[in-house]
Parts: structure tokens; C-alpha cells; sequence
């Protein structure tokens, strides 16, 4: 989705300026948020409050379960691309994420 695009120069953005002081969390899980709302709207998934253990390994309350029946955490996985940088793009994560459904013809 090139949406995502977007959101990894947000995060770029968000990082260039990690001297300014911003209510970082809040973005970070704004953007999460979306990306998550991405995957259900166009990767199948559907939005999940997470299981005692899916909390405890990705440190957040909601999840999405992709089509794959597999769990994933898009707000773990913005947070990841904020602390990584670049080598996480969450454009290329959506383009490669197995069990995505394909878009209709």
C-alpha cells in the first residue's frame, strides 16, 4: 500500500526530531493504529483483543489475525520500525506479510 509509504516517512520524520520534545508514544500508536485499520481493510485481516500470551510477547492489548489464522502486531511493528529505522519499512512489510489476501481483480 503506498499509504505506508507515507507512515515510514512519518516515523522518519518522528525520528529526525527525537530532540523535540512530542507525545511520542501517542503518535507511534496513532500510526500503529492505521497500519492495523490498513491490513483489515485490504490484507483480510480482522482487529482481536490479544491473549494473555500475544501481550506478553508483543507488549500491546490488540492485535489483527491475518487470514492465515496467524497474529500479528501492527502497533509493535510501528514501534520496531521507529527504534530500527529504514531496514523495517512497513510498506515492504505489507507487500511481503504472508497470509494477506489478495486484492480482487
Amino acid at each position: 500500500m503506498k499509504s505506508l509509504r507515507i507512515v515510514d516517512f512519518l516515523i522518519d520524520e518522528l525520528r529526525d526530531r527525537a530532540s523535540v520534545p512530542v507525545d511520542l508514544s501517542r503518535n507511534l500508536f496513532g500510526l500503529g493504529a492505521y497500519v492495523g485499520e490498513v491490513l483489515v481493510r485490504n490484507a483480510g485481516a480482522t482487529w482481536l483483543d490479544l491473549g494473555e500470551y500475544e501481550r506478553d510477547y508483543f507488549q500491546q492489548r490488540v492485535g489483527v489475525r491475518m487470514g492465515d489464522g496467524m497474529v500479528r502486531s501492527p502497533l509493535s511493528k510501528v514501534m520496531n520500525r521507529y527504534e530500527v529505522g529504514p531496514d523495517e519499512s512497513l510498506e515492504l512489510y505489507y507487500l511481503t506479510l504472508p497470509g494477506r489476501a489478495r486484492a480482487a481483480a
